[in-house]
């Protein structure tokens, strides 16, 4: 069973930059699809960006956020720039096998959230 743990949120100025984590246990990621997740309050669960052989990202995020994993040490991150008031969200990490989806639900774990906030 793929235990993950997200860090990193929190609260920044619009322009600003964070960096989540995803810290994994009980399981090799590098046998999984990753994915980061986000839901803004009132709003339903969206892909934000995916990294299998390659990565993938959402048109809204395309050169602002980039997705990594580190193999040795089980961790995926999203690093974002450039934050905006629109980025506001609880963001989770997703594991599934072989490939990336764009849908949630298609994913076999997934996170509790961190909360990140962007001011305007």
């Amino acid at each position: 069973q793929v235990q993950l743990v997200e860090s990193g949120g929190g609260l920044v100025q619009a322009g600003g930059s964070l960096r989540l984590s995803c810290a994994a246990s009980g399981g090799t990621l590098s046998r999984y699809a990753m994915a980061w997740f986000r839901q803004a309050p009132g709003k339903e669960r969206e892909f934000v960006a995916g990294a299998a052989v390659g990565t993938r990202y959402a048109d809204s995020v395309k050169g602002r956020f980039t997705i990594s994993r580190d193999n040795a040490k089980n961790t995926v991150y999203l690093q974002m720039n450039s934050l905006k008031p629109e980025d506001t969200a609880v963001y989770f990490c997703a594991a599934r096998p072989m490939v990336v989806s764009t849908h949630f639900y298609d994913y076999q774990y997934v996170g509790q959230g961190t909360q990140v906030t962007v001011s305007s």
